[in-house]
């Protein structure tokens, strides 16, 4: 059994979305920590540009794969990419995401149909490629970056609503199918937080937001938890919203 709680030098991760915001927190947290990661994105340059800078923080090794999540064989090329850097793999992270808002008689449905693409399905390519490969580690936990926006719907949401509610069922359902192969799940559900996501400004509200690495904390806290232990839920949010009834 690979006891995945403890000190977290020496294990490897993959993460997706890892180039910008929450997600590279995350990597950032991790390789400080030891872990040696596998970041992906959209965009070569940008992944291999981040994996470059990340890098050189260590002590953990890091290494940057092209990923489109909504395409299984993008995912099965990113969990090989990085059992065959680290040689093994003991955490799934799965941070990429989209967020297109509009009322449901103005969204274009190649929209809605991308976010969940890439919110659900994208999450599900993921697991469903490294799951094999965690198994042969001995376990290890795989943590979903969701939403508040997962159990309080708002107008002009509706996609990014049906992707994070979703995402939650769906790690709820997981958790269930592979506790047994000492593999744990877990979902993160940040409310509003100081980053570029939906078209915001980097930054913006940084004043009563959550931070990209308070989110990152969390992450690790999953992570560090004795193995006989499942922090299967955390809800994050700021502490004092900007106003009232806004930013949850």
């Amino acid at each position: 059994m690979n006891d995945s709680g403890g000190p977290l030098n020496g294990k490897a991760a993959l993460l997706t979305g890892g180039t910008r915001g929450i997600g590279h927190a995350i990597a950032r947290a991790l390789i400080v920590e030891g872990v040696d990661v596998c970041l992906t994105g959209r965009t070569a340059a940008r992944v291999e540009r981040v994996a470059s800078e990340l890098s050189e923080i260590g002590p953990g090794r890091t290494v940057g794969v092209a990923c489109e999540v909504s395409s299984h064989d993008d995912c099965r090329r990113a969990v090989s990419a990085a059992v065959e850097a680290f040689g093994r793999l003991d955490y799934l992270v799965n941070n990429a995401g989209v967020g297109i808002f509009a009322p449901v008689p103005e969204m274009d449905p190649a929209d809605f149909r991308r976010v969940i693409e890439t919110n659900v399905i994208g999450v599900f390519n993921m697991c469903h490629t490294a799951i094999p490969a965690m198994r042969r580690t001995g376990g290890g936990s795989i943590v979903n970056i969701s939403s508040l926006a997962g159990t309080n719907a708002f107008a002009g949401g509706a996609a990014y609503n049906a992707s994070k509610f979703g995402l939650n069922g769906f790690s709820e359902a997981l958790m269930q199918d592979v506790r047994y192969d000492s593999i744990r799940v877990s979902y993160v559900m940040p409310g509003s937080v100081a980053t570029e996501f939906g078209g915001n400004e980097p930054g913006a509200g940084a004043d009563w937001k959550l931070l990209p690495d308070d989110v990152a904390e969390a992450v690790l806290d999953i992570l560090r938890f004795p193995s006989r232990a499942l922090a299967s839920r955390i809800e994050l949010r700021p502490s004092q919203p900007g106003s009232p009834g806004r930013g949850r």
